[in-house]
């Protein structure tokens, strides 16, 4: 179990079972109650680069800075932003580009998180051992505990 005080990372995406994750990172930073309450970082990686690459023949602005952004950020992370709030937990939203794994393994170990809590994939077999999985290949490689909710 947590100690109390601890740095958690919830991977969002928007998904069912980030959203399940979302839920079980708050209630794991209120179960030492409140003077001891956890606090949350919710990131988002966005695939690619924020910036257009030179071989982009029409590129297109990023993600964060279309018009539609403030409303899909407000449906991705309204679980966890709701959840925080009702639970009087801290909670830090991060949106970052790359690739899915690297970039919540580089946060968690830039902002020493003790446990990243991330959403099973859902994958099939065949295609897990094929292209490998986010949470799988974090489980693997992450230097902090790590709690997978189906």
């Amino acid at each position: 179990m947590l100690n109390p005080g601890k740095k958690i990372l919830v991977a969002i995406d928007g998904s069912p079972q980030s959203d399940k994750a979302a839920e079980e990172a708050v209630r794991l930073a209120s179960v030492a109650g409140p003077p001891f309450k956890s606090k949350i970082y919710a990131i988002l990686v966005i695939p690619g680069a924020r910036a257009p690459s030179f071989t982009d023949f029409f590129p297109s602005p990023p993600a964060t800075e279309r018009p539609d952004w403030e409303e899909k950020r407000k449906r991705i992370f309204y679980v966890v932003e709701k959840a925080a709030a009702e639970a009087a937990v801290s909670l830090h939203v991060e949106v970052v580009y790359g690739e899915a794994a690297d970039e919540i393994l580089s946060f968690a170990e830039q902002e020493e998180i003790d446990v990243i809590v991330i959403g099973s994939s859902g994958v099939g077999r065949v295609k897990r051992a094929l292209l490998g999985s986010v949470s799988s290949r974090i489980a693997q490689q992450a230097r902090c505990s790590v709690y997978i909710v189906r």
